[in-house]
Formats: C-alpha cells, sequence, structure tokens
C-alpha cells in the first residue's frame, strides 16, 4: 500500500459492515496506518457505539442486515453535525450513495473497496474536520477578543446551536433565534454579532413588547423635527443606530400588525422612512430577531403577518430550555457561583451534593435566567463555605420539569418549606401565587406582556420589573 494517513486522531474510526470477512480486511488496512478502530454490523450496534466511542470519521455500508446506511448517516449528523461519514456501496448502486452524500455524507467508496483509495479518502477527511475545528477555535478566540458573551454547556444540543450560529455568523442572513423566555436569545445574538465580519460595529438591540405600539415606530424607525407634539428635534431610529453593524429585535413575536409591513419592507430593501419625513434612507444591517411565541400558529392565528415570518425565519435556531440539558445545570450553576463570588468579594463557595440534587431536580421553567437569579440569591444567603438547599429556596416551587408558561400543580404545598417565622412562610406562598398567576397571565395573552398586564390590572412596568424579579424575562 502506497497511501499513508498523514493526520493522526485520538478518536477512532467506526466501522459499520456485516460481512466478517471485509470488515477484518479494512480495520487491519486502518488499524496498519496507526488508526484505531471500533466496529458495528448494524444500524443499532452502530448508534450504540456512536454515543459511547464519539468516532472522528464513521465508513458505513448502505445495506446491512437491521436498518441501513442513511439511518447511521442521519444518527451520525444528529450527534454531531460536522463528523465526516463515508458510505460504502455496491457498484451497481451508484444512486443510493448520491442520495446519503445529498444527506451529508462526505463521499462514497464503490465495492470492491481498494484499501489504498479508502485511506486517502480517511487522510482527507481527517484533514477536513482538523481545520474546520481549528476554524471554529479561531473564530472563537477573536470572538473572545472582541468581547463576545461566554456561552457555557457541553450539551450535544447546545453545542449544535453553537455550530449554526458559526456557519450564519459568516453571512448576513437575517436569523430568527427562537427559545423560552430566559434561554439567553439575546446572549446568543451577541455572540452571533461578534462571531461575524459585523463585529466592529454597532450592536444595537430593542425589545419590540416592551415599549408601547404608539411609540415603537420611531423607535426603529426615528422621526424627523416636528413630525408630531413633542418631537423637537431630529431623532434617530434603531435601523440607523445599526448602520454597518446588527440590530436585535427581541420579542419580534410581539410586533403589532400595523408596524408588520413597515418592518417587512425595511428587512426586504433596508430602506425605510422617519416617522413625518419623506426622504427614504438606505442601511447596511444585519437583522437577528428572537421571540418565545410559536409564529407559525400566530400566522395560522392571523395574528402575524405570512410573509414576515417567513423573511425572518430564513435561518431559524432553536435554543433547547435548561431542562431537556440537564447535565448542563450543574456545570452553570458552578459558573454562576464564580462570578457572583468575585462580584461579592467572596470566598469560593461549593455546591453541596445535597444542593445539586435540588438543582437537577427542579424544572427550571424560567431557565438559565431564572438558575442565575437563584445561585446569586444563594451567594448572598451562603455564611460559610458550602451552598445547602436551604440556600436555594427551590423547596416551594413546582419541581415538575414543564415550561414557563404550563398549568400549576394542584398540589404545590407538598414540598412547601415550613421552616422559620408565619412572615418567612407568608412571603414563600405569596410569592409562588404571585409567579404562577403571572404565567398563567402571560399563557391567556399568548405571551402579549401588554395584554397579561391588562389581565392582572398593573403596569406593564410592573408587571416587567416582576418577570425579571422571577426569572421569567427573555
Amino acid at each position: 500500500m502506497t497511501a499513508r494517513s498523514r493526520v493522526p486522531t485520538d478518536l477512532p474510526i467506526l466501522l459499520v459492515e456485516d460481512k466478517d470477512s471485509l470488515r477484518e480486511m479494512l480495520r487491519h488496512a486502518l488499524e496498519a496506518q496507526g488508526h484505531s478502530v471500533v466496529e458495528a454490523r448494524d444500524q443499532p450496534e452502530a448508534e450504540a457505539t456512536l454515543k459511547a466511542t464519539r468516532p472522528a470519521i464513521v465508513l458505513s455500508d448502505l445495506r446491512l442486515p437491521e436498518g441501513d446506511g442513511f439511518g447511521v448517516l442521519r444518527a451520525a449528523k444528529e450527534l454531531e453535525p460536522e463528523l465526516p461519514v463515508i458510505v460504502m456501496t455496491a457498484f451497481g448502486s451508484i444512486q443510493d450513495a448520491v442520495a446519503a452524500m445529498k444527506e451529508g455524507a462526505l463521499d462514497f467508496l464503490a465495492k470492491p473497496v481498494d484499501p489504498d483509495h479508502l485511506l486517502l479518502m480517511v487522510e482527507r477527511a481527517l484533514m477536513q474536520r482538523r481545520l474546520a475545528t481549528e476554524n471554529l477555535i479561531l473564530k472563537e478566540e477573536l470572538a473572545q477578543r472582541r468581547g463576545a458573551p461566554t456561552i457555557v454547556g457541553d450539551d450535544v444540543k447546545l453545542k449544535q446551536v453553537s455550530l449554526a450560529l458559526h456557519r450564519a455568523a459568516g453571512t448576513d442572513t437575517t436569523v430568527l433565534l427562537e427559545g423560552e423566555s430566559g434561554t439567553g436569545k439575546e446572549l446568543f445574538a451577541r455572540a452571533l454579532h461578534a462571531l461575524s465580519p459585523r463585529a466592529e460595529g454597532p450592536f444595537v438591540a430593542i425589545n419590540c413588547a416592551a415599549i408601547p405600539e404608539t411609540l415603537l415606530e420611531t423607535e426603529l424607525f426615528g422621526h424627523e423635527k416636528g413630525a408630531f407634539t413633542g418631537a423637537s428635534a431630529r431623532k434617530p431610529g434603531k435601523f440607523e443606530l445599526a448602520h454597518r453593524g446588527t440590530l436585535f429585535l427581541d420579542e419580534i413575536g410581539d410586533l403589532p400588525l400595523s408596524l408588520q409591513p413597515k418592518i417587512l419592507r425595511a428587512l426586504e430593501e433596508k430602506r425605510f422612512e422617519r416617522v413625518g419625513g419623506t426622504l427614504p434612507l438606505q442601511v447596511d444591517v444585519r437583522v437577528v430577531a428572537a421571540t418565545n411565541r410559536n409564529l407559525k400558529a400566530a400566522v395560522a392565528a392571523r395574528q402575524y403577518r405570512e410573509d414576515l415570518y417567513f423573511r425572518l425565519s430564513v435561518f431559524p435556531i432553536v435554543i433547547p430550555p435548561l431542562r431537556d440539558r440537564p447535565d448542563d445545570i450543574p456545570t452553570l450553576a458552578r459558573y454562576f457561583i464564580d462570578k457572583f463570588c468575585r462580584e461579592l468579594n467572596k470566598k469560593s463557595l461549593v455546591l453541596s451534593p445535597a444542593a445539586e440534587q435540588e438543582l437537577r431536580a427542579y424544572g427550571w421553567p424560567g431557565n438559565v435566567r431564572e438558575l442565575q437569579n437563584c445561585i446569586e440569591r444563594a451567594a448572598i444567603l451562603t455564611e460559610g463555605e458550602t451552598i445547602h438547599p436551604r440556600h436555594l429556596n427551590l423547596s416551594f416551587r413546582d419541581r415538575t420539569p414543564a415550561p414557563a408558561a404550563a398549568e400549576p400543580d394542584a398540589s404545590p404545598w407538598a414540598t412547601m418549606d415550613w421552616s422559620g417565622t408565619l412572615a418567612d412562610v407568608s412571603r414563600r406562598v405569596m410569592t409562588e401565587v404571585e409567579r404562577r398567576k403571572i404565567e398563567l397571565a402571560l399563557k391567556e395573552a399568548a405571551g402579549n406582556r401588554g395584554r397579561a398586564a391588562e389581565l392582572l390590572q398593573i403596569s406593564y412596568k410592573t408587571l416587567t420589573t416582576k418577570l425579571r424579579e422571577y426569572g421569567l424575562e427573555t
């Protein structure tokens, strides 16, 4: 054999082939060049090996006794989108190989397999993987120097989000970040900006739900002097301020119907007029939007323009809720502990095993923001060096993993913390009742905060303050 792999790796190559003789021949050829090999005979065995070993490359036959190579390919891409997969197929089934490449396979080998050709293909796949990894590292290092926020967590779902951000960052495509309140959508938007060629430009954020409808248009597009009573001078809007940078439209699902056509035009043409003006203004802006609402359902209910939805969701990225990545909970908790210990000038604190178990058991309807608030409170309350369950103050909350707007548990009192004085217990009860009532009002108002404030008969400002207090704010 003349081919020699020049790109070694510590990770194994997964070889999926049901014929023992061919599998043994390919394994010997790969091992002779210094590669380690793990084997599987069918799709279920391959899926289990994928999760157990996290290979550098997958080499799979398309025809298997149970399942097929397409299933192996999909499982590999679900585990790690950038994982190189090479498929093997009989000479008369080249169409299947082409179909596999359309689904994400790197390349294919026709049988009978030429070992030299195989080794060259493996070398190319390893080199491609190495370059892709180095490129991501360089981008992240550059973004960190530019002040990109830190995204904490090792869950596969979070890594897929990070990979999608990197892919989108190099383009000017409109990105829609979807996820529940508190998942950190603005954090991801800022990371996207820092990774992009626009990183030296401004990052301008506006919460479309936090501004009254009558003022939102002027906030977005600005106004001319004399456009309305009190407009004593020209004021630039967020679109202008974000010129050559990124405009983050948070809570885009709460955008009033009356304003949606103008937003659509600004997105499509990068052109608009100030309120009270007639001169079209051209801007160079990359738009990132975020929502915790189901915009497809809003479109179906005629509460949202279909054309605007399609324009916003060119590149959708769904950010997983914290309950879907439980192994990241203690990691995030320790990150926040270190952060708040520095800010509070306290000695380093540690989580007790019981406290970590409490954190894992809780459903976190407010997601990462609620966890951050919880840890900040615990860091303040802890007098020793260890955070215990009593410092977390989670015992009175619903432990069932459920979305923030879920119906409250019929019997929350079973896990109530009854310690302390009557005033202490009364405060905990009132806090929980208030939080749950706000969640129900938001659900009834389909996420519209203005409507929720009306239902609760409180001011919009009071609602916003309470959402922040309970970790329910996006």
